[in-house]
């Protein structure tokens, strides 16, 4: 009876341990997801920590990741004068969304937007309408293709001006709250998260920042972004990590690191392809491989990651 006692133990304690490894995230239905945004998402670094840890967590998933953010883009089709240096306005995105989703097909589409919405102008009733016009005919675009639409809201906006007439940042407030506050929808709140820990670390050093030039994260930044998203999806020990590579001690940091810059290459050479193939508008964006020549790379680097999962 004893023996017999220890083996269900031993068979209990390894499916506890499968079960604490593995963290699905998504339906399994879900084969695509597509993320969409400005600038901060066409960088892409928390969608790639975002993709490494779920391999980890998930190492014989198909899912594929998409990221097919454009530069200064908008839902609500706004544009402050002179943007760019006057060389071009603001791209919207309802330019091409349409050719994004019929040639990906997504499942999910994980979308932020805002930052860019209110034009780095005092706060508008106007331009708010605006936005929430935006996001909500986003939604209704992307539910009528039959996929599945989550909402991010927008990162926090560091006022770098001494002299500033306006507060952005409370701006940005205002559209994450709004963002939070339709609970039909799946919203991940990135943005509170985001000032939360921007004044955490400067009661450590007053001159912490999360985003030097007041808009684009740094590398500490997308992680807060990821972290947060990571805990929406189920995993609850991303919650408080200060970095993510103590999410996994038993790895050795060089092993991870290299799993996320051959992910981040991959996606490097995707992003552009994508923006390519589905034919945006915007200027001064670099010229993307064609589809076939791109796949063929990112094959060669798949390979690689799948090995490093090992």
């Amino acid at each position: 009876m004893k023996k017999i006692s220890l083996c269900f133990l031993g068979v209990a304690l390894m499916l506890l341990c499968q079960h604490s490894f593995s963290q699905k995230f998504f339906d399994p239905s879900v084969k695509k997801v597509l993320f969409l945004g400005n600038s901060i998402t066409y960088s892409g670094e928390y969608i790639q920590l975002f993709e490494t840890i779920y391999r980890l967590q998930n190492p014989e998933s198909k899912v594929e990741f998409y990221n097919c953010g454009l530069p200064s883009e908008t839902v609500s089709g706004l544009s402050e004068e002179g943007h760019a240096n006057g060389r071009f306005p603001r791209p919207v995105l309802f330019e091409r969304l349409d050719r994004v989703l019929k040639m990906i097909h997504p499942d999910v589409v994980i979308a932020t937007y805002g930052i860019n919405d209110g034009i780095y102008q005092p706060f508008s009733e106007e331009h708010f309408l605006k936005f929430q016009e935006g996001i909500q005919k986003l939604h209704q675009q992307v539910e009528a293709m039959g996929a599945k639409i989550i909402h991010v809201t927008p990162s926090v906006y560091e006022e770098k001006k001494n002299d500033a007439t306006f507060n952005y940042a409370e701006v940005m407030d205002r559209y994450a709250q709004w963002l939070i506050a339709q609970k039909k929808w799946e919203v991940i709140d990135t943005h509170f998260p985001m000032k939360k820990a921007l004044e955490e670390a400067k009661k450590k050093n007053p001159d912490a920042t999360l985003a030097s030039d007041g808009v684009h994260p740094n590398s500490q930044g997308h992680w807060v972004i990821c972290r947060n998203m990571l805990t929406y999806f189920g995993l609850k020990k991303a919650k408080n990590a200060e970095v993510w590579t103590e999410l996994y001690p038993n790895r050795s940091v060089s092993n991870l690191l290299l799993l996320f810059q051959k992910i981040q290459a991959r996606h490097n050479i995707l992003k552009n392809a994508w923006l390519r193939a589905t034919q945006h508008t915007r200027p001064e964006m670099p010229e993307g491989l064609p589809m076939d020549e791109a796949l063929t790379k990112a094959k060669a680097l798949q390979i690689e990651i799948d090995s490093l999962l090992k």
